[in-house]
Protein backbone atom coordinates (compact mmCIF):
# COMPACT_ATOMS: atom_id res chain seq x y z
CA UNK A 1 0.00 0.00 0.00
CA UNK A 2 1.28 3.45 -0.95
CA UNK A 3 0.33 6.56 1.01
CA UNK A 4 1.00 10.02 -0.39
CA UNK A 5 2.66 12.13 2.30
CA UNK A 6 3.82 15.25 0.45
CA UNK A 7 5.83 16.66 -2.42
CA UNK A 8 9.35 17.91 -3.13
CA UNK A 9 9.56 21.67 -2.53
CA UNK A 10 13.37 22.19 -2.61
CA UNK A 11 16.31 20.33 -4.15
CA UNK A 12 19.80 21.21 -2.91
CA UNK A 13 23.15 19.92 -4.11
CA UNK A 14 26.50 20.56 -2.40
CA UNK A 15 29.33 19.49 -4.75
CA UNK A 16 32.04 20.58 -2.28
CA UNK A 17 31.66 19.54 1.34
CA UNK A 18 30.97 22.62 3.51
CA UNK A 19 30.80 25.06 0.59
CA UNK A 20 27.54 26.72 -0.38
CA UNK A 21 25.66 24.66 -2.92
CA UNK A 22 23.11 25.05 -5.68
CA UNK A 23 19.34 24.82 -5.82
CA UNK A 24 18.03 22.61 -8.62
CA UNK A 25 14.77 21.97 -10.42
CA UNK A 26 15.68 18.31 -10.99
CA UNK A 27 18.46 15.86 -10.19
CA UNK A 28 19.69 12.37 -10.94
CA UNK A 29 19.91 9.82 -8.15
CA UNK A 30 22.63 7.19 -8.54
CA UNK A 31 23.44 4.20 -6.33
CA UNK A 32 25.61 6.34 -4.03
CA UNK A 33 23.20 9.30 -3.81
CA UNK A 34 22.62 12.51 -5.78
CA UNK A 35 24.79 12.99 -8.87
CA UNK A 36 27.34 15.70 -8.09
CA UNK A 37 26.62 15.91 -4.36
CA UNK A 38 29.57 16.00 -1.93
CA UNK A 39 31.87 14.79 -4.70
CA UNK A 40 34.94 16.47 -3.19
CA UNK A 41 36.24 17.76 0.14
CA UNK A 42 39.19 19.22 1.98
CA UNK A 43 40.79 17.06 4.64
CA UNK A 44 43.58 16.87 7.20
CA UNK A 45 45.84 13.89 6.51
CA UNK A 46 47.00 13.81 10.14
CA UNK A 47 43.53 12.71 11.27
CA UNK A 48 41.47 9.62 10.56
CA UNK A 49 37.87 8.72 9.91
CA UNK A 50 35.18 11.38 9.70
CA UNK A 51 37.34 13.78 11.73
CA UNK A 52 39.76 14.20 8.85
CA UNK A 53 37.25 16.38 6.98
CA UNK A 54 37.92 20.10 7.22
CA UNK A 55 34.57 21.91 7.21
CA UNK A 56 32.96 25.23 8.05
CA UNK A 57 33.24 24.22 11.70
CA UNK A 58 36.97 24.83 11.21
CA UNK A 59 36.78 27.56 8.55
CA UNK A 60 33.35 29.28 8.61
CA UNK A 61 34.28 31.32 5.53
CA UNK A 62 34.02 28.13 3.45
CA UNK A 63 30.28 28.81 3.31
CA UNK A 64 30.92 31.95 1.21
CA UNK A 65 32.20 29.87 -1.72
CA UNK A 66 29.42 28.58 -3.97
CA UNK A 67 29.99 25.31 -5.79
CA UNK A 68 28.22 24.08 -8.91
CA UNK A 69 28.51 20.75 -10.71
CA UNK A 70 28.08 20.55 -14.48
CA UNK A 71 29.03 17.82 -16.94
CA UNK A 72 31.62 16.30 -14.62
CA UNK A 73 33.27 19.57 -13.62
CA UNK A 74 33.05 21.56 -10.40
CA UNK A 75 33.06 25.35 -10.56
CA UNK A 76 33.45 27.51 -7.46
CA UNK A 77 32.56 31.19 -7.18
CA UNK A 78 34.00 33.16 -4.27
CA UNK A 79 32.00 35.81 -2.48
CA UNK A 80 33.88 38.52 -4.41
CA UNK A 81 33.08 36.92 -7.76
CA UNK A 82 36.41 35.18 -8.45
CA UNK A 83 35.98 31.80 -10.12
CA UNK A 84 37.95 28.64 -9.34
CA UNK A 85 37.99 25.05 -10.43
CA UNK A 86 38.76 22.13 -8.12
CA UNK A 87 42.47 22.91 -8.47
CA UNK A 88 45.66 24.21 -6.85
CA UNK A 89 44.49 27.83 -7.01
CA UNK A 90 41.50 26.94 -4.85
CA UNK A 91 43.70 24.94 -2.47
CA UNK A 92 45.95 27.96 -1.98
CA UNK A 93 42.90 30.16 -1.46
CA UNK A 94 41.44 28.02 1.33
CA UNK A 95 44.85 27.13 2.82
CA UNK A 96 45.46 30.85 3.42
CA UNK A 97 42.58 30.80 5.91
CA UNK A 98 43.85 28.08 8.25
CA UNK A 99 47.06 26.82 9.86
CA UNK A 100 45.95 23.21 9.31
CA UNK A 101 47.70 21.66 6.32
CA UNK A 102 44.95 20.92 3.81
CA UNK A 103 44.69 18.24 1.18
CA UNK A 104 42.11 18.18 -1.62
CA UNK A 105 40.31 14.93 -2.29
CA UNK A 106 40.11 13.57 -5.77
CA UNK A 107 36.72 13.59 -7.46
CA UNK A 108 34.39 11.02 -5.88
CA UNK A 109 36.95 9.88 -3.32
CA UNK A 110 35.53 7.15 -1.03
CA UNK A 111 34.33 8.07 2.45
CA UNK A 112 36.94 6.97 5.06
CA UNK A 113 34.37 4.89 6.99
CA UNK A 114 31.78 4.09 4.30
CA UNK A 115 33.68 3.37 1.06
CA UNK A 116 30.48 3.05 -0.98
CA UNK A 117 29.79 6.75 -0.29
CA UNK A 118 31.66 9.99 -0.96
CA UNK A 119 32.18 13.08 1.26
CA UNK A 120 28.86 12.88 3.11
CA UNK A 121 28.41 12.92 6.87
CA UNK A 122 26.31 9.87 7.55
CA UNK A 123 24.45 8.49 4.54
CA UNK A 124 23.63 9.00 0.86
CA UNK A 125 20.77 11.49 1.08
CA UNK A 126 19.44 13.88 3.72
CA UNK A 127 15.73 14.74 3.88
CA UNK A 128 14.05 17.47 5.91
CA UNK A 129 10.41 18.52 6.06
CA UNK A 130 8.68 21.88 6.07
CA UNK A 131 6.63 20.77 9.09
CA UNK A 132 9.73 20.24 11.23
CA UNK A 133 11.19 23.50 9.99
CA UNK A 134 7.99 25.38 10.95
CA UNK A 135 8.00 23.74 14.38
CA UNK A 136 11.62 24.78 14.93
CA UNK A 137 10.87 28.33 13.76
CA UNK A 138 8.02 28.47 16.25
CA UNK A 139 10.32 27.36 19.07
CA UNK A 140 13.06 29.70 17.94
CA UNK A 141 10.83 32.71 17.33
CA UNK A 142 12.50 33.57 14.00
CA UNK A 143 12.47 32.39 10.40
CA UNK A 144 15.23 29.92 9.56
CA UNK A 145 16.73 29.31 6.13
CA UNK A 146 16.46 25.62 5.19
CA UNK A 147 20.03 25.82 3.87
CA UNK A 148 21.32 25.80 7.46
CA UNK A 149 20.43 22.11 7.57
CA UNK A 150 22.02 21.19 4.22
CA UNK A 151 19.32 18.72 3.28
CA UNK A 152 19.24 17.40 -0.27
CA UNK A 153 15.46 17.56 -0.31
CA UNK A 154 12.86 19.58 1.53
CA UNK A 155 9.52 17.77 1.59
CA UNK A 156 6.31 19.78 1.94
CA UNK A 157 4.15 17.42 3.98
CA UNK A 158 0.44 17.00 3.37
CA UNK A 159 -1.93 17.77 6.21
CA UNK A 160 -2.10 14.84 8.65
CA UNK A 161 0.91 13.09 7.06
CA UNK A 162 3.10 11.18 9.49
CA UNK A 163 6.35 12.82 10.56
CA UNK A 164 9.74 11.78 9.20
CA UNK A 165 10.61 9.83 12.34
CA UNK A 166 7.89 7.35 11.41
CA UNK A 167 9.53 6.71 8.04
CA UNK A 168 12.63 5.13 9.56
CA UNK A 169 12.90 1.49 8.53
CA UNK A 170 10.51 2.03 5.62
CA UNK A 171 10.84 3.03 1.99
CA UNK A 172 9.58 6.12 0.19
CA UNK A 173 9.02 6.68 -3.53
CA UNK A 174 9.79 10.03 -5.16
CA UNK A 175 9.24 10.22 -8.90
CA UNK A 176 11.23 7.35 -10.42
CA UNK A 177 13.29 6.87 -7.25
CA UNK A 178 12.92 4.67 -4.17
CA UNK A 179 14.77 5.39 -0.95
CA UNK A 180 15.22 3.46 2.27
CA UNK A 181 14.92 5.77 5.27
CA UNK A 182 17.62 4.62 7.67
CA UNK A 183 18.13 6.97 10.61
CA UNK A 184 17.79 10.43 12.11
CA UNK A 185 20.40 13.09 11.43
CA UNK A 186 22.13 14.15 14.66
CA UNK A 187 23.00 17.84 14.57
CA UNK A 188 26.08 19.85 15.52
CA UNK A 189 27.15 23.49 15.66
CA UNK A 190 27.08 23.79 11.85
CA UNK A 191 23.37 24.69 12.01
CA UNK A 192 24.16 27.72 14.17
CA UNK A 193 25.87 29.47 11.21
CA UNK A 194 23.72 31.70 8.99
CA UNK A 195 24.49 30.58 5.41
CA UNK A 196 24.56 34.17 4.12
CA UNK A 197 25.93 36.36 6.93
CA UNK A 198 27.98 33.66 8.74
CA UNK A 199 26.59 35.04 12.03
CA UNK A 200 26.43 32.36 14.71
CA UNK A 201 23.28 31.80 16.75
CA UNK A 202 23.88 29.08 19.37
CA UNK A 203 20.19 29.17 20.32
CA UNK A 204 19.35 27.30 17.09
CA UNK A 205 21.24 24.23 18.30
CA UNK A 206 19.74 24.67 21.77
CA UNK A 207 16.21 24.61 20.33
CA UNK A 208 16.99 21.56 18.19
CA UNK A 209 18.25 19.85 21.33
CA UNK A 210 15.23 20.80 23.43
CA UNK A 211 12.56 20.30 20.77
CA UNK A 212 14.01 17.49 18.67
CA UNK A 213 16.54 15.71 20.91
CA UNK A 214 19.31 17.03 18.59
CA UNK A 215 17.77 15.13 15.66
CA UNK A 216 16.62 17.11 12.64
CA UNK A 217 15.97 15.40 9.33
CA UNK A 218 16.50 11.80 8.28
CA UNK A 219 19.14 9.98 6.27
CA UNK A 220 18.18 7.69 3.41
CA UNK A 221 19.95 5.26 1.11
CA UNK A 222 19.15 4.48 -2.51
CA UNK A 223 17.02 1.48 -3.45
CA UNK A 224 16.11 2.49 -7.01
CA UNK A 225 17.88 5.12 -9.11
CA UNK A 226 16.26 7.68 -11.39
CA UNK A 227 15.30 11.33 -11.61
CA UNK A 228 13.62 13.54 -9.02
CA UNK A 229 11.97 16.86 -9.96
CA UNK A 230 10.54 19.74 -8.00
CA UNK A 231 6.89 19.02 -7.27
CA UNK A 232 7.27 15.24 -7.40
CA UNK A 233 4.92 13.38 -5.12
CA UNK A 234 6.44 11.61 -2.10
CA UNK A 235 4.80 8.31 -1.18
CA UNK A 236 5.38 6.12 1.86
CA UNK A 237 5.54 2.46 0.81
Amino acid sequence: MQVTIGKISEINRYPVKSFAGEQLTSCEIEDYGMLGDRFVSFYDESKSGWWRYVTARNIPNMLTYQARYHDGDIQITAGDGRVFGWDDALLQEIQSQTKTTLTMSRLKAPHPEHPQLFSVDGASILLITDASLRKLESLHGKDLDQRRFRGNFVIALDDHACSEGEWIGRQIAIGEVQLQVDSFCDRCMMITIDPDTLDKDPSVLKQVNEGFDLRFGVYASVVKTGQIRLGDTVKLL
